[in-house]
């Protein structure tokens, strides 16, 4: 069986975070002060309720729906794992993967002996779907969704990760990609600049199967989200929570358009299409791009190379503030790239 070992990420390596470290997709505005002041008044001398009772309330109340429906889990990436599992568990053999989309889907397929496919293959066979909405690295909206209109084969389990949905910064309806036949997966530590403390939880479809919710459950470690996780995300229901993400919407879009204007001025050529806080761009022909990522590393700026997303020689860039984007220009220029 053909596994993968370890994950490709953006973020700290083994020289720590870059200080200004485009390669995550973080809300570069953050961290949220009001959540920041939770997290560390936070008694961690006692365990969590293990049920996470009232949190998976608040949370089923904030989504307008059943308690029942919200399942904890210890970040997207556990789940991806988790609800792998369950798709070899039910008898299913393929997994449907976005062509340019996050690595663990096709990680957490692979460890458990599951046939892949892009999502633009359509539907064979009742399969493990996949779509992510604003996708990345791009930022556009996942064609998938476009064939989820319909029901999936019967047996079939779809997946939407909603990791960006809260910062997407174009006039589009946030719940626009919302479809009520799948499961919906939520990590708001991206939104609130808490990547650090891992906590997310999924949103079971309305007709989810009890046997399904029971075994996802049943999979579960003990405490998959500590004090801290449980802290963050009781917050990230409040609404002057709320009102602060949004508010960052707004410096974020600021940012995006000079960064933009960066990007053209070094010659870079942005895949059209972003709506999020993130976009992707294609190096000019005559860079070097691994040398390129390995001197700006040393000069403590960070890139995400798209490579393992499939997209050879482009970068993925984290909308960053405008100190950061100078620092930037000021290492193409100076570096002998432009």
């Amino acid at each position: 069986m053909e596994v993968s070992p370890h994950s490709v990420h953006g973020g700290p390596d083994a020289r720590g975070a870059a200080r200004h470290d485009f390669s995550t997709n973080a809300n570069a505005c953050g961290p949220c002060p009001m959540v920041a002041q939770a997290v560390r008044d936070v008694d961690a001398s006692r365990y969590p309720d293990p049920r996470y009772t009232a949190l998976r309330a608040r949370l089923s109340e904030f989504h307008g729906v059943d308690a029942e429906r919200i399942v904890m889990v210890a970040s997207a990436s556990e789940f991806m794992q988790r609800i792998s599992a369950l798709a070899a568990r039910t008898g299913l053999r393929r997994v449907l993967v976005p062509r340019h989309g996050y690595g663990d889907y096709s990680r957490a397929a692979r460890a458990w002996g599951l046939e892949i496919a892009v999502n633009e293959s359509g539907e064979q066979e009742a399969s493990l779907q996949w779509a992510c909405d604003p996708a990345s690295p791009t930022g556009r909206r996942d064609d998938a969704l476009m064939r989820w209109d319909q029901p999936p084969a019967p047996g079939g389990i779809r997946v939407l990760d909603c990791a960006y949905v809260p910062l997407m910064l174009d006039d589009v309806p946030a719940d626009a990609g919302l479809r009520a036949g799948a499961w919906q997966l939520w990590t708001p530590n991206k939104a609130l600049a808490m990547t650090g403390v891992r906590a997310a939880y999924a949103i079971a479809p309305e007709q989810v199967l009890q046997e399904h919710l029971d075994a996802l459950h049943a999979m579960s470690a003990s405490w998959p989200v500590g004090a801290h996780g449980v802290a963050m995300l009781n917050c990230w229901v409040e609404a002057d929570v709320q009102r602060w993400v949004q508010r960052s919407l707004e410096t974020l879009r600021l940012w995006k358009a000079r960064q933009l204007a960066l990007c053209e001025r070094m010659g870079w050529d942005v895949l059209q299409g972003s709506l999020a806080n993130y976009f992707t761009a294609r190096l000019p022909v005559d860079c070097d791009g691994p040398r390129l990522l390995v001197r700006l590393r040393e000069d403590d700026i960070q890139l995400r190379d798209c490579a393992s997303f499939g997209l050879p020689h482009c970068v993925r860039l984290g909308v960053l503030a405008p100190v950061s984007q100078a620092a930037l220009e000021h290492h193409w220029i100076h570096g002998g790239y432009a």
